[in-house]
């Protein structure tokens, strides 16, 4: 038995079984329907029910069948039967409209004479138009039986079903279909207004009244069931007051728009939406021409003027629409020339996605990726990009705009095809989903049978065979075309900047060279001569290079658009490929791993140090194609490396080369991990995976340094005399180093049993000097600058001490900001005993057992607040310098510090050298309230993450906001805010510190 046959059961009378044959799914159903009032004698009609068996769902297009002739009186039933046999157009419309839409079996059921329209429309050449379709209504309205607005929305579905039933039999395609729906909503609104107008006439003699189409009704490519975007402009006769004029025109557009989208009776036509009119819903609903032209000069954003390309006149007055039309046009046509035109463009589309529900993204044909949007609004950039200078691409039309861009040399002849294919398909799946039971949907159902039905009425459009499994093909196919979109939406913008300057195979666009100038300028691109000439660089030839080159910069300059810095990127990419390009391994990494090549695009557009640091290696790169490549490495780990290759090096210099060229290459890593977003879920998370990690390696450096200079100095002098530690102060004993954070360290050394202290001192004096020498150095890696001076006497002090003489300055000097600078003290290289027997000598100084006495808490205040008077930068904003503004880390630090010193003692959990976690000890133990822990901590992370951007951005340190506008709207990408929002960062920055300085006057000067 076939598989219809066995979906039907296995139980069935021979009559069943030739039903299940013809593609009926409840054999006995069909059965009882055929035996029923109206349908006697069809059983037995092989031409009705062969008809029947190839709609998209016979066993729907027999139960609509059924209704109607049961609605239909018997004159009319059998006036209906008649026609049926003996006129195949009528019997496919109709049963090619019923095996589809419930909704439109429905409007038969309740209007059975409505058949009718299926004959008058059966030329197969008619295409009707606006004024077709305005007799259709306007006779419609004339009838008696049912009021004025439900006569047009009867009027209007009887026209539906004409247009549907053409569609459904191919007698249209897509474009015609949609065109001759938006030319029936336009004779809808015409109508409508004529209603009001009659019901008002006061008004209408008091203005004129035009109505705009805009979106897919203005584009001629309306859906069967969508919103109507319109916008209403008035002009007042001659002798009336505009503001007169304009009330009654909004009376007029109102009584429009509650005609078409009000629910009673009949039911809706479609919701008329005038939301894209100047302020949207909060602005007038109609304004004069002057009023319009006032606002879109001043006001208006990007998008409204990439809705304008749709607007069309569609009803009302003629004159007076296009007069709208013609004088908003220049100002559409020069959108593109607007500031961050591109961005703001492709920043409302990632809206959109972002706005899909999770559960929804997987079946959405509209808004997901892959789908018609991505195919609007590729095609309409590229337009208000172009269509400045041609005016051949000024379309509201999709799919004729595609045409022009390909005619223009726009878009490659290929990628056009298929993505007019693409459309077409979308579209058509779209349309046969809301038919069903017109309804505004863009899902993709769910049930088998619902995904059935439409593959069978697509069948035409399906590159496979429905036959044996229909739900298959359709996914197949529907998948197909969504890769293609989302593919061809990636190098639509880009792949005809290659045209312009490489030798293509034919087919390719032909794109001028201005013309891609053009482009490459409103895709952002600040120098965009200077990117041609990389992208020919990259690009021209006949090698295997520039081949794979080829396939891989459209999609580049899209990640590189992206970006705050779209022309650092490209150049980027340049360098590196100049120095890696004949390199297998290197192509090969670009060509296959598409995610290795995104994540170098991005590296390399996100600011200067990532870049700079990878242009001195790069052979790093590699590590973009490894899993684990961007896992920052562990201490131990690290220091064996550099151990090693310390031991290996032949000389002290070429000994901490080596440690500072591992450092430079794991500084990359951790560098490339953190503009990815690959060190933590949540910013803290990030800022503490990123100090953790520049610690380990500074730690680690200093360590190999260490072990260099120390065998260089035996092997001139002879063993060393004495034993040395390094200890971490500040960020680095903290383990919250920046990218640009020096290594503040003390030394400290302890004279060998025998040796004499004063040679001992010499020794280590001179191995300290040259450590931090070498690891400054000029070189092609970048410095570590070790910076002592938090020792004893600051920089009048010896560099290197005893732990004896540090016992007894501390015992006898010591001030209280000393004991507060040692709260972060921590060992990191060197002798690991001695480092301990430091900690444990400062331990009672940073800790101490009374906590802090009122002199010393009077002089940290005092000290702190003279900090804040005197060592901001001459011009600094107080309000945005992240190290020692209002609510920064100064404060914050200091604030947590305070809390330790007078608490430590008898909390152990307050003993760490890091910020958050002793701010977090503090709030455990209730001397923080935890809503004030919260204000602190945000803002320290806050804070941190700016120096931090800035650095990653400028490829130098900085403690303010960059003043250049692109270097700012890097630090914004980085912390997550998107183009054109740095302002918003700036803000956030100063609420968020504004609160925290309210805490810290709290909790550390004890103000309030």
């Amino acid at each position: 038995m076939a598989v219809d046959e066995q979906r039907a059961g296995s139980r069935v009378s021979r009559p069943e079984i030739r039903l299940v044959r013809r593609g009926f799914t409840d054999p006995a159903q069909a059965v009882r329907l055929l035996a029923g009032p109206g349908l006697e004698g069809l059983a037995d009609d092989p031409v009705v029910l062969d008809a029947l068996g190839a709609t998209a769902d016979p066993d729907l297009a027999l139960l609509g069948l059924a209704r109607l002739l049961e609605a239909a009186d018997e004159p009319e039933r059998h006036t209906l039967r008649d026609t049926l046999t003996t006129s195949k157009p009528l019997r496919d419309r109709l049963f090619g409209v019923l095996g589809v839409s419930t909704a439109l079996g429905d409007h038969l059921a309740r209007h059975p004479h409505d058949w009718h329209v299926l004959v008058t429309f059966e030329l197969r050449d008619m295409h009707p138009g606006p004024e077709d379709f305005r007799r259709a209504l306007a006779e419609g309205v004339r009838d008696d039986t049912l009021s004025p607005a439900n006569a047009l929305r009867v009027a209007y579905r009887r026209c539906l079903l004409a247009i549907a039933a053409r569609d459904l039999t191919g007698t249209t395609d897509l474009a015609q279909t949609a065109a001759e729906l938006a030319d029936l909503a336009g004779a809808t609104l015409q109508t409508a207004l004529d209603l009001a107008t009659e019901q008002d006439p006061e008004a209408a003699a008091a203005c004129r009244l035009a109505v705009i189409g805009m979106g897919k009704c203005g584009g001629r490519e309306l859906n069967y069931v969508s919103d109507v975007d319109v916008i209403f402009v008035a002009e007042p006769r001659d002798g009336v007051d505009e503001h007169e004029a304009v009330k009654a025109a909004t009376r007029l557009a109102a009584a429009l728009t509650r005609l078409c989208s009000d629910t009673t009776g009949e039911g809706t036509i479609w919701p008329v939406d005038a939301n894209l009119r100047p302020e949207g819903r909060n602005g007038p609903l109609v304004r004069t021409l002057g009023s319009h032209l006032a606002y879109y000069q001043r006001w208006a954003k990007t998008w409204e003027f990439q809705a304008l390309l749709k607007a069309r006149p569609v009803a009302g007055d003629a004159e007076l629409g296009a007069a709208y039309v013609e004088a908003l046009a220049p100002m559409v046509w020069q959108a593109a020339a607007r500031e961050n035109f591109v961005t703001d463009v492709q920043q409302m589309r990632r809206r959109v996605i972002d706005s899909i529900p999770a559960t929804e993204l997987d079946r959405q044909l509209k808004l997901g990726p892959g789908g018609l949007r991505d195919v609007e609004f590729s095609v309409q950039l590229l337009q208000l990009v172009h269509g400045r200078t041609d005016p051949a691409l000024r379309s509201g039309n999709t799919l004729e705009a595609l045409a022009a861009l390909s005619r223009g040399g726009y878009v490659g002849r290929a990628d056009a095809a298929s993505l007019d294919a693409a459309y077409r398909f979308l579209r058509s799946l779209e349309h046969r989903i809301q038919l069903h039971r017109l309804r505004r949907t863009h899902l993709m159902p769910t049930a088998e049978e619902d995904q059935r039905r439409l593959a069978r009425s697509l069948a035409a459009l399906i590159n496979d065979d429905t036959r044996s499994d229909p739900v298959a093909a359709l996914q197949r196919e529907w998948k197909r075309h969504a890769v293609e979109v989302r593919r061809l939406n990636e190098k639509l913008f880009y792949r005809p900047l290659l045209d312009a300057v490489a030798e293509l195979p034919p087919g390719a666009a032909g794109l001028t060279p201005d013309a891609a100038r053009a482009r490459l300028e409103a895709l952002g691109y600040a120098d965009p001569a200077a990117a041609l000439r990389h992208i020919s660089a990259l690009a021209s030839g006949v090698s295997r290079k520039a081949a794979i080159q080829r396939t891989l910069l459209p999609v580049l300059l899209g990640w590189f658009a992206d970006s705050a810095d779209p022309d650092a990127g490209l150049l980027n990419f340049r360098q590196v490929s100049d120095a890696l390009g004949r390199t297998p391994w290197y192509l090969r990494l670009l060509r296959d791993e598409s995610a290795a090549a995104e994540q170098l695009a991005r590296v390399l557009s996100a600011g200067r140090l990532a870049p700079d640091l990878l242009l001195r290696a790069p052979e790093a790169v590699a590590m973009l194609g490894d899993p684990q490549g961007l896992v920052p490495r562990g201490r131990a780990a690290l220091q064996s490396e550099i151990l090693a290759a310390v031991g290996r090096a032949g000389s002290t210099a070429t000994a901490v080369a080596a440690a500072r060229s591992v450092r430079r290459r794991e500084l990359f890593r951790t560098a490339a991990a953190d503009v990815l977003g690959r060190l933590g879920e949540e910013p803290g998370e990030a800022l503490d995976t990123a100090g953790e990690a520049l610690t380990a390696l500074n730690a680690a450096t200093l360590q190999g340094a260490l072990r260099a200079c120390v065998a260089g100095w035996e092997a001139e002098h002879g063993d060393l005399p004495t034993r040395i530690a390094v200890i971490a102060m500040g960020r680095f004993g903290g383990h919250e180093l920046g990218y640009g954070s020096d290594a503040d360290v003390l030394f400290v050394h302890e004279p060998l049993l025998g040796s004499l202290e004063q040679e001992a001192a010499r020794a280590a004096q001179a191995i300290c000097n040259e450590l931090r020498t070498l690891l400054a150095a000029p070189s092609t890696e970048p410095p570590l600058l070790v910076d002592a001076d938090l020792r004893p006497e600051g920089r009048s002090g010896p560099l290197v001490r005893t732990l004896a003489s540090y016992a007894a300055y501390y015992r006898r000097w010591s001030h209280a900001w000393e004991s507060q600078a040692l709260l972060r003290a921590e060992p990191v290289a060197g002798d690991e005993e001695l480092g301990t027997r430091f900690r444990q000598l400062i331990d009672p100084l940073r800790f101490p057992g009374t906590g802090v006495p009122e002199r010393d808490l009077l002089e940290i205040r005092r000290i702190k607040a003279r900090i804040e008077a005197e060592r901001l930068p001459r011009g600094a904003d107080p309000t945005t310098h992240t190290k020692i503004g209002r609510g920064g880390l100064a404060d914050v630090e200091w604030t947590v510090q305070l809390l330790q010193l007078q608490h430590g003692h008898e909390l152990p959990a307050l003993r760490t050298t890091r910020t958050r976690a002793a701010l977090a000890a503090a709030t455990g133990a209730g001397l923080v309230e935890p809503t004030d822990a919260e204000v602190l901590d945000a803002a320290w992370v806050l804070a941190s993450r700016v120096r931090a951007a800035v650095m990653l951005v400028r490829g130098r340190p900085g403690d303010s906001f960059p003043g250049e506008a692109r270097e700012l709207a890097g630090v914004a990408r980085y912390l997550g805010y998107g183009a054109g929002h740095s302002g918003e960062l700036v803000d956030d920055y100063r609420r968020t510190t504004r609160r925290a300085r309210a805490v810290v006057d709290r909790l550390f000067y004890g103000s309030g």
